[in-house]
């Protein structure tokens, strides 16, 4: 018998088998989900080349001087032809990011060179790039791509925003052919009013505590930790 096994009550074995059922059948759920999403048709073409500020890697480098012009057909370049972008809740007069899609920010930035091995990645958000950045090194990102899109209608125009001040949680997937650019899939963040269970799988974080005899409860990430 395995050990994790010993000692078990039979009560118990009958309920991890059923629940061991359980797992199984959303396993197999997830991968028609990822299936239907595949097959998807194709793309909507887009009709312009957004325009983001960026800067350099280094977030410590946060003047003007840092910043430069970045279109969306830059992102899908050196043989990238698929896009993922985070949009990032941060409203132009808001001082800090959304602590959610801050914690998810986190994630990524662990995973944002894994990532870069196999598509184009950045975290978009409507805040003044100066702002984006700070934030950024408060956090202690290293690897993300960040992109302001304070002077566009790139939020808007995806529908993770309803005015500037109501931003809107999301991941968008852009893809490529030739030097047509189309807007392939945005999530949707909110499957039922209020509430953003759709994104869970963009964190371990929610996952996690699911594994809990007292699960994820109303736990809501904060913008800092006290040490």
């Amino acid at each position: 018998m395995s050990p994790i096994r010993d000692g078990q009550s039979a009560d118990y074995r009958k309920a991890r088998d059923e629940l061991l059922v359980a797992e199984r059948e959303l396993m197999e759920q997830r991968e028609r989900v990822a299936e239907l999403r595949r097959r998807l048709p194709g793309g909507t073409p887009l009709d312009r080349d957004y325009t983001f500020l960026e800067g350099p890697l280094d977030l410590n480098r946060n003047s003007e001087t840092d910043y430069f012009e970045t279109k969306l057909s830059d992102l899908l370049a050196d043989g990238r032809n698929e896009l993922i972008l985070q949009h990032m809740m941060f409203a132009p007069d808001a001082e800090r990011g959304c602590p959610m899609c801050s914690m998810w920010a986190d994630g990524f930035d662990g995973i944002a060179h894994h990532m870069g091995d196999r598509v184009a990645f950045a975290v978009v958000a409507r805040a003044p790039i100066e702002k984006l950045r700070a934030w950024g090194r408060a956090r202690g990102w290293r690897r993300l791509r960040l992109l302001s899109s304070s002077e566009t209608s790139f939020n808007a125009d995806f529908g993770v925003e309803i005015s500037p001040e109501r931003q809107l949680p999301g991941v968008s997937v852009f893809t490529r052919e030739g030097e047509v650019i189309q807007h392939y899939y945005t999530s949707e963040a909110s499957l039922v009013e209020r509430h953003h269970r759709a994104m869970d799988l963009f964190t371990p974080v929610w996952n996690l505590l699911d594994l809990l005899p007292s699960g994820r409860g109303d736990w809501m990430p904060k913008h800092f930790y006290d040490a």
